[in-house]
This record gives C-alpha cells, sequence and structure tokens, in this order.
C-alpha cells in the first residue's frame, strides 16, 4: 500500500519537531504586543521551530505546514474531536457521496479569489488535485481518485476506483491544498518558481517575505472571503528557532509574543507564575513498540503477552511524555477514526507477566533482548531506561542501542533475522483515517518490512483491516467496528506494545486568546483566530 512512502517526510519531520518532548508546545507572553498607547498592535511576532523545506504546497510534506495552513485551503476542514460538525466548509460548500461510493461531489463556494486576484472556481480546484495527484509530495493519498471533472464553474466530481472516504482526503494536512491555476502554470514551466517565497493561496495570510533559515512574514489578505474569520493581526513576524530553550528565552523576554515550542518539562514552571496556563489536547502523536515476531522467543505470543504486562504504561507517560498524554488503545489515537476506548489495553502486572513466561518455557526469563530507539526524540530517550528495568524485574535483560531515526529504521527493514527485538517508534496518521494510515501500515502484511517492524503475518488481520477499508467509503460507522475487531486481534496477538497518545500541550498567556488546537492539523499553528484577549 503507498502509505508507506511516508518515511522519508517522517524521519525529517521527527527531527524537526520533537526538539519540544514528543509533543509540540505553544506559547505567548503576557499581553499580547502592546503598542505604545496600550492597545493592540497589528503585529504578532512570533518564535516557531518549523523549517521551510518548500513553499510548493502541492509537493510540501514536512515542517512548513504550519505556515501553508494560514495561507492555503482545502475543500473542506475536519473539524476536532467533540465539535458537532464532523467537517467545516472551506473551498467547498457542500458535499456528497453517491450511494456505491464511487463518486463525490463538491460545490464550490463563489465570490472566494486567490491572492493573485484569480477567481476560486471548480477548474481551480480540479487543476490542483490533478497536480496533486501527479506531483504530490503526498499523491498516494489521492490513490482511489480515478478522475475529477469541472462540468461547470461551481461543480467538482471525483470519481474512484473503489469506495474511500474523500472527506477525509480532502480535509487532509498534506496534499490537499487548492492553488492558484497562475501559480501551478507557473511552477510547470519553472520548477523553482516557489523558491524565493511566493504563493498560490487563497486563504486569511499571503506569504509577504522569506528569508531561509531566519524569517517568514505573512500579512493579512484584505479580499479573504470569509469576513468573519478575518485575522486580527495584519502581520505575523515569525523568526525561525529550531532550538526550544533559545525560543523559551525569546518568549520571557519579551522578544517575542509566541512560541510554538518551549521545552516540554518547562510548560509548568511557566505556568506557575500566574501569566500563562497550560492546556492540555489530543493530538495524533503515538508511541508504541515492535516486538520481532520473527525471533524466537518473541515469535511466541504467550512472551509478547508477558513483555506486554510487564511494561510500566503509567511511569512511561509521567517520565517520557512528562505526564502529558494517555495510555494507548491500540495504535489508532484518541481523537482520530476509528478510535474506539473499547479497545482493550494492557496494564502493568509483573506476576502475571512472570507467569505467562513460564507457561511459554522461560522461568524466571533468563535471555536478552536489543532494542532501538530514535536518539534525536527526547520523549523516547527518558523513558526507555524505564523498559529496561521493568523487563529486569522478570527475567530480561535488554541492551538498549540509541540511533538516528534514519539508521534505525534503515537496519530494522534489512533483515528481520539480524535485526533488533524490540523498536521504539514515534507515528501519526498522514491524514485524519488511522485505519487506512496506522493499522494498515504498522501491522498489515507486506511482503517486504516497511512500518510494519514485528514483520508480523496475521491473515485474520490483514482481512479485517482490507475489509474496513472497503467499507469506509460507504458506511464508516460500519467501517469502525470491523477496525475495532481487527484491534481486538492485535491485543490478543500482542505484536507490539502500546504505551501512549501523546498530548498537545498549550502554555497560553493571559493577554491572548487562541483557537482550540485541532488534532487533525497538528503542525499548523492558525494564527488568524488569535486575538488579544483584553
Amino acid at each position: 500500500m503507498e502509505i508507506n512512502t511516508v518515511l522519508s517526510r517522517r524521519a525529517f519531520v521527527t527531527t524537526a519537531m520533537l526538539v519540544v518532548g514528543g509533543v509540540a508546545v505553544a506559547a505567548c507572553s503576557p499581553g499580547g504586543n502592546k503598542g505604545g498607547n496600550g492597545a493592540a498592535s497589528n503585529v504578532l511576532s512570533v518564535a516557531a521551530s518549523a523549517a521551510v523545506t518548500t513553499w510548493d504546497p502541492v509537493r510540501s510534506f514536512s515542517t512548513e505546514a504550519l505556515y501553508l495552513g494560514n495561507i492555503y485551503e482545502p475543500l473542506i476542514w475536519k473539524n476536532a474531536e467533540g465539535a458537532q460538525e464532523a467537517f467545516s466548509p472551506g473551498i467547498a460548500t457542500d458535499w456528497k457521496t453517491s450511494d456505491d461510493g464511487l463518486s463525490w461531489t463538491f460545490t464550490i463556494r463563489s465570490g472566494a479569489t486567490f491572492h493573485d486576484g484569480e477567481a476560486v472556481d471548480a477548474a481551480a480546484v480540479k487543476a490542483s488535485i490533478d497536480a496533486a495527484k501527479e506531483n504530490g509530495g503526498a499523491s498516494f493519498i489521492w490513490a482511489p481518485l480515478k478522475s475529477v471533472e469541472a462540468p461547470d464553474a461551481s461543480t467538482v466530481v471525483m470519481h474512484l476506483e473503489y469506495p474511500a472516504p474523500m472527506d477525509l482526503v480532502a480535509a487532509s494536512t498534506y496534499g490537499a491544498w487548492i492553488v492558484s491555476p497562475k501559480a501551478l502554470a507557473a511552477v510547470k514551466a519553472d520548477k523553482t518558481y516557489f523558491d524565493a517565497g511566493v504563493d498560490g493561496g487563497s486563504g486569511p495570510y499571503k506569504l509577504a517575505s522569506y528569508v531561509p533559515g531566519q524569517k517568514v512574514v505573512l500579512e493579512s489578505y484584505a479580499d479573504y472571503w470569509n469576513k468573519e474569520a478575518m485575522p486580527s493581526y495584519t502581520t505575523v513576524d515569525i523568526s525561525i528557532t529550531p532550538d526550544a530553550v533559545t525560543a523559551q528565552q525569546m518568549l520571557t523576554a519579551g522578544e517575542v509574543d509566541f512560541a510554538t515550542n518551549v521545552p516540554l518539562e518547562n510548560a509548568k514552571d511557566l505556568a506557575a507564575g500566574g501569566d500563562y496556563k497550560v492546556q492540555e489536547y489530543n493530538s495524533p502523536f503515538n508511541y508504541l513498540a515492535f516486538f520481532n515476531t520473527t525471533k524466537p522467543p518473541l515469535d511466541n505470543v504467550k512472551v509478547r503477552e508477558a513483555l506486554s504486562y510487564a511494561m510500566p504504561y503509567a511511569d512511561i507517560i509521567e517520565i517520557g511524555g512528562q505526564g502529558y498524554g494517555t495510555q494507548s488503545h491500540g495504535p489508532v489515537p484518541k481523537g482520530i477514526f476509528p478510535y474506539a476506548d473499547s479497545v482493550p489495553q494492557y496494564k502493568q502486572d509483573l506476576d502475571k507477566a512472570a507467569a505467562l513466561l513460564a507457561e511459554a518455557g522461560h522461568p524466571g526469563g533468563g535471555f536478552s533482548l536489543n532494542l532501538s530507539y530514535a536518539s534525536e526524540n527526547p520523549a523516547e530517550a527518558r523513558f526507555v531506561p524505564l523498559i529496561k528495568d521493568a523487563l529486569a524485574k522478570v527475567g530480561v535483560e535488554v541492551t538498549v542501542r540509541a540511533e538516528l531515526f534514519n539508521q534505525q529504521w534503515e537496519s530494522a527493514k534489512a533483515d528481520p533475522k539480524s535485526a533488533q527485538d524490540i523498536f521504539v517508534l514515534y507515528y501519526w496518521p498522514t491524514y485524519s483515517d488511522a485505519g487506512a494510515d496506522n493499522l494498515y501500515s504498522l501491522f498489515h502484511s507486506s511482503e517486504k518490512p516497511y512500518f510494519n517492524l514485528s514483520y508480523w503475518n496475521n491473515a485474520d488481520y490483514d482481512a479485517l483491516v482490507d475489509k474496513a477499508g472497503k467499507l469506509a467509503g460507504t458506511d464508516k460507522e460500519a467501517a469502525g467496528k470491523v477496525y475495532r475487531e481487527a484491534m481486538d486481534v492485535l491485543y490478543k496477538e500482542a505484536p507490539g506494545a502500546f504505551f501512549y497518545d501523546a498530548h498537545a500541550v498549550s502554555v497560553i498567556p493571559n493577554g491572548l486568546t487562541f483557537g482550540k488546537f485541532n488534532e487533525n492539523y497538528p503542525f499548523t499553528v492558525f494564527f488568524a483566530p488569535v486575538r488579544p484577549s483584553s
């Protein structure tokens, strides 16, 4: 399945985003950039960790998502968990699917314009989707699409090879931006067109200027169609600041109003002074560990169950996530389809772990395992020693190997028989469908190991995931039930241990208000909803 091509992007983003300890931390200074007369300034100054690998919204598949979500719009937006409606209109005002799930029709809003003055119409949408499918950094999300047509200026119809939830695809963080036809034509003629820092969006902000590695400046778009959501700040002045400690220093010194990341362990201390409050939200980020099911003793399900019972889940969350997380119900993070809290969990029970090891022919443990984790991930560095200590209590010796993620992954996919025994992974779905991504990518059988680094093959699980994937385009509720059956198989067969869903943590000043964090767009900080609170 093409979803597995996410590796290069995921490795890059992991390196860039994990400086905050496993979740993004947003923070702002008290007061919100006050001018000399005490009124709110028109400039919001920001320290942001996100690098820019490309300004091309079609090819983008990395941390520039922080900026692009302010400049571009999709057809529809996926709402955060708990919203009354699953989606909100974007470029499209209405959408529907056929009974057989093989076509989706979107009504394109009238009156919207791109920043270059071109009208946003069905032809522009069709051109954007065609470009995303052909050349997109996340082109695989469009795999179900057979063709797209624009029968008139306000209608777009997607024809599919097989039923698929195209509402989720159309609302993706990556690969679904609607782009000006002028910009698409320009980049086709000159692949370097976007390099200088230009945009072809229709969103509330325009890209005003860019200094590579140093500065991004956004300016509000006066002709933005959504007058109710016009930005409060006409300019967002962003200093690219990869180091979280430096960002915190800039924040506390009053050099910036907002920092997209500060060290996670400092969040509560910042709030303790009374000028900030800490808010937690669900995120799509998930920590788990694969067991190498091809090698003894991990080829024995009782041994895998025993290790699952031995894991110190509460301590992993407390130390690794600094308390900002909840124990996972399988590999699907809370708030993302097809999450279900009815999926069973293992809890630490060392007596039960020891008994299972004895049943498996390993009384008192007596064997050694090697574990690998991504050295650039500070959360993993904090909690991996806890795993080593916990398994030692049931007689299992663990040798820990810290590697850069690319090295870790290359070693793991080379030869399962000589690979690690336990592979610790930080993962998130590419768009808001963790059935098509997490459940498929991480545990579905494949000829070669991509992200299924348990090397586990289970025909019953495969059949359930395949069945659910086909149902998702026509009946999400039924698909969710089948996915839950698949997750029950994961629990019983234990090809991996599921640690925690990391929370997104925001340190909010008393002087500013923000829109609710949306777990479906975890790499984007939306600046339009930022308001002075006084």
